[in-house]
């Protein structure tokens, strides 16, 4: 996998400062996204054990709230494997830290992949006729922002916002 780049204090994807990784690599090519250079699977720089590290040191901080993932596109066969991977060593070693994940596909379709380690989804792809800026945490209205364990144990999508 590799990374367009990580915001260590980003207020901008989720509540409270939270580190982003902008994962690169991604099919969906919504018109008008905000980061059509990360649509390349070579952009950026390789995920390795020291953007890890990285990542684990900007979390270590008490002011940090978590990690949000953002793209490119997270799920995309090339990436998920590294992002589930991530995702597992954070909440290993940061349990109270959120885990907010950022995708152009339908919590529906990759529901039977989630794990526990995820927190929050923010699904759909981005649709410039109904790009909104004054919407929290996302960037047109059709896209939700799903509770993803209390859907996962209600059998039922379950909006956080």
């Amino acid at each position: 996998m590799r990374y367009g780049k990580i915001n260590k204090t980003d207020i901008a994807n989720g509540p409270g400062v939270r580190v982003s990784l902008f994962v690169s690599g991604c099919r969906n090519h919504c018109k008008g996204c905000f980061n059509p250079e990360t649509w390349a699977f070579d952009y950026g720089e390789a995920f390795t054990l020291r953007t890890v590290d990285e990542i684990l040191k900007a979390l270590d901080k008490p002011y940090i709230s978590g990690l949000s993932i953002l793209g490119g596109e997270p799920f995309e066969p090339e990436n998920v494997g590294t992002v589930f991977d991530l995702c597992r060593q954070v909440k290993s070693r940061f349990p109270d830290k959120t885990i907010w994940i950022y995708t152009g596909y339908l919590y529906e379709k990759i529901e039977p992949i989630l794990n526990d380690t995820i927190d929050v989804l923010v699904d759909g792809p981005f649709i410039e006729a109904q790009k909104d800026i004054t919407l929290k945490f996302k960037g047109s209205k059709n896209q939700r922002i799903i509770d993803v364990q209390a859907s996962r144990s209600s059998g039922s999508v379950k909006l956080l916002y």
